[in-house]
């Protein structure tokens, strides 16, 4: 026999996708392109020329200007705000911290219009930039929080015993040791915020600060233009390609999972000693902004406004109708957003790339693009789904599977793929692998996504507007119908129940996260 063949290296076997996991990712890859696609269809009705004409002008310039200013904004300070309280919460001997996590998260089931509508209703000062930088940070900096606040929470507390045994100091371990760990979960927080702030419409509307969204509404609802109006999305789209690749380049290819979690001791908490008050303080002062505020207006026109009666049933009514499509719209979420995750992780290709990017780009589109395209296509391609809730759930899932996708990968990045390579090599099927191995490991993450799709599905209000049934009213809507006629009254009943079952979501979250914690120490 020749040595040869004796020596020769074994080539390693490619990890071969299953069906299963590419046949979900085929099918929302080709619904997702639908919007973009339909914005092409427009463009391409309006020819060449007209289009260059529409997208260059002093318009656009003032749109592109003020939609920029306002989302880096708002990224920047909701990611300054959301480390600083995922640090204090996790890391620190900070009194309370239990309720202040609990606190500094439910301004998150606050909805946008509803805070902006509270902010107004106190003083019109607050329109314009001011207002909407104010209200958009205290509603998005819970996407910062949420995840870094997990990531910290999951991480091994030798890497960084091991880096001060080293002579290392807290900041230097800090920004060498513990920052690359929570850096997937930061940048993915981020990028939500840029897109979201991006796709915003009801606050700023409120608060009168024209974005590209709010002039593409005007020009669909009031001028009638339709051409225009995708003219202004592809400039979005641009604008959040920009913003993908910068989140890709600043995340890199470096891969950080956690080893040995569960197993390790309890890290050492740091002692905030003279800096404790100021702390405190500073947890107040975001609690009252976020939160105390938008709920004291809400009080007042409940005891003080002469429109605020309301109808039991109708009211109980709306409440069945969102809890039922928040809950089914982020369990639809989930499932689809767990194979475009595996398959961006353990089965990197171009499909994959597609995959990951391609839902962050529809994310940024408004609400009422999703609802148009999805009206569009059903009513030539596929009527019988047209006013059902099927069609809703659809716009749910295409708008709102980033945010699963988020909080499920920086949970999925912390899971060793080698445990999962040992389970595979002792005859475990990959289906048996997922559901005893990776499952258990990514519980938080899929905790975490289903309670921000749910929230957001809660709070969603303009493909909600255009897709439910007839006659089907969610507490979102009844909040805008008064709202928009200055009935601040009449929307605080709506509003206040809005409020009220979107922190229960928030509340479970956050209080399974220290019993998890707590079980951890054990």
């Amino acid at each position: 026999m020749p040595l040869t063949g004796i020596w020769r290296k074994k080539e390693p076997q490619r990890k071969r996708t299953s069906l299963l996991l590419l046949l979900p990712v085929f099918i929302f890859i080709f619904v997702a392109c639908l919007p973009i696609l339909y914005i092409v269809l427009r463009a391409y009705e309006a020819g060449w020329e007209t289009s260059i004409n529409l997208i260059f002008r002093d318009r656009v310039y003032e749109l592109l200007k003020n939609t920029l200013l306002l989302d880096v904004s708002v990224t920047v300070a909701s990611m300054v705000i959301g480390v600083a309280t995922a640090w204090c919460t996790e890391r620190t001997n900070l009194w309370g911290r239990r309720v202040w996590n609990v606190l500094v998260t439910i301004p998150f089931a606050v909805p946008a219009f509803v805070s902006s509508y509270s902010w107004v209703s106190l003083s019109p000062i607050f329109e314009g930039f001011f207002g909407a930088f104010l209200v958009l940070t205290l509603y998005s900096y819970p996407l910062v929080h949420l995840p870094v606040a997990a990531a910290l929470r999951g991480m091994n507390p030798s890497l960084e015993e091991v880096a001060f045994s080293a002579g290392y100091g807290p900041w230097k371990t800090f920004w060498l040791v513990t920052f690359p760990q929570m850096r997937p979960a930061l940048f993915g927080g981020a990028l939500l915020i840029a897109l979201h702030t991006l796709a915003e419409f009801g606050a700023l509307s409120l608060l009168r600060f024209d974005t590209f969204t709010t002039a593409i509404y005007d020009q669909y609802t009031m001028a009638f233009n339709g051409a225009s109006a995708a003219m202004l999305t592809t400039v979005l789209l641009f604008l959040c390609l920009v913003f993908i690749g910068v989140e890709l380049y600043i995340r890199g290819k470096a891969k950080y999972t956690s080893v040995g979690r569960g197993v390790s001791r309890a890290r050492e908490q740091v002692r905030l000693g003279l800096a404790a008050p100021f702390v405190q303080l500073g947890f107040l002062v975001l609690t009252v902004l976020a939160v105390g505020i938008p709920l004291g207006r809400l009080g007042y026109w409940l005891l003080n406004g002469s429109s605020a009666s309301f109808e039991p049933a109708e009211l109980v009514g709306n409440l069945f109708t969102t809890l039922s499509y928040g809950l089914g719209g982020a369990v639809v979420t989930v499932i689809i957003a767990l194979p475009l995750v595996m398959l961006s992780l353990r089965h990197r290709g171009p499909l994959s790339v597609m995959a990951e990017r391609v839902p962050y780009v529809v994310h940024s589109l408004p609400g009422l693009v999703i609802g148009l395209t999805l009206v569009f296509f059903a009513i030539r391609y596929m009527s019988g789904i047209y006013q059902t809730s099927i069609l809703l759930i659809i716009a749910y899932v295409i708008l709102f599977v980033p945010l699963a996708q988020s909080s499920i990968r920086a949970s999925y990045e912390q899971a060793p793929e080698r445990v999962e390579e040992v389970a595979r090599s002792l005859g475990k099927r990959p289906m048996s692998v997922f559901f005893t191995v990776t499952l258990p490991l990514i519980i938080p993450g899929i905790g975490a996504a289903m309670a921000l799709v749910c929230l957001k599905i809660m709070n969603e209000l303009t493909a909600t507007l255009l897709l439910r049934p007839t006659g089907v009213d969610t507490l979102a809507i009844r909040v805008w119908q008064h709202t928009a006629n200055s009935e601040f009254a009449a929307a605080a009943p709506y509003a206040a129940l809005l409020i009220l079952i979107s922190g229960v979501p928030v509340y479970i979250l956050t209080m399974r996260s220290f019993s998890s914690k707590r079980s951890e120490r054990v």
